[in-house]
């Protein structure tokens, strides 16, 4: 079963956004899935929740150390992730580095 589908579902108006965070290459290894849900106002926020959920995976942390991120499909390049507002059913992409040129 996919983390979204055990995913707690939002409550009416809450203002926190909600949405979806998708693992690719050494990153979906290091998660142990594909995608799972978000709950944060902004990429930092949904990151370290996404730390706390993987802890017991040392890996996991140190993948997303040398990683790089989209956010709706744009990249969030050197930017402060603590400044990178994430939207109410956005998707934050997480790329690491890939082997090749």
């Amino acid at each position: 079963m996919a983390a979204t589908d055990t995913a707690e579902q939002p409550a009416p108006g809450d203002p926190v956004p909600h949405g979806t965070i998708r693992y690719w290459a050494a990153a979906k290894a290091a998660a142990g899935t594909a995608e799972e849900p978000y709950r944060a106002a902004t990429l930092a926020g949904a990151l370290a929740e996404a730390r706390r959920r993987h802890a017991g995976e040392p890996e996991f942390g140190r993948v997303l150390e040398r990683s790089s991120f989209l956010v709706d499909g744009l990249s969030v390049g050197t930017r402060d992730h603590e400044g990178v507002q994430l939207a109410d059913g956005g998707t934050v992409e997480v790329l690491p580095p890939f082997a090749g040129g």
